[in-house]
């Protein structure tokens, strides 16, 4: 049973944008996990791969229906996977927790970019068991 939808857009030149800035490692530090900062750094437009993996965390506290509130922050919510790989999400600390008392048991998530728009929609599913 579904329990939770979200989607969320991200603007890829904004991201380069940003990612120009004098600031940029502090921001991408706070947003990002180590590991999706080694995967994006190594890739051909790491531009594409911090829009995609920004509007996959939005997506993901939409679907939560909490946003970045309550104690989850960006951080707590991990993409996985490469380009060549379907990605997933990892829950950590609150953003787990209201998880777990939402009952939710599986999340699916997918992630599309343009030259020009990243974007990104999560579900999030509770199994129904028999009495």
């Amino acid at each position: 049973m579904i329990v939770g939808v979200g989607i969320d857009l991200v603007s890829v030149s904004r991201m380069k944008k940003i990612l120009g800035q004098a600031w940029a490692l502090r921001f991408v530090e706070r947003v990002f996990t180590p590991q999706e900062i080694a995967q994006c750094s190594k890739t051909l437009k790491p531009e594409e791969g911090f829009a995609g993996r920004f509007a996959a965390k939005e997506a993901a506290v939409k679907a939560l229906g909490t946003g970045f509130s309550g104690g989850i922050s960006p951080k707590q919510i991990m993409i996985t996977g490469s380009v060549k790989r379907k990605p997933s999400i990892l829950l950590s600390l609150m953003a787990k927790k209201v998880a777990e008392s939402m009952g939710i048991d599986n999340i699916v998530v997918s992630i599309s970019h343009t030259d020009g728009i990243a974007s990104a929609i999560v579900i999030m599913e509770k199994t129904l068991r028999n009495f």
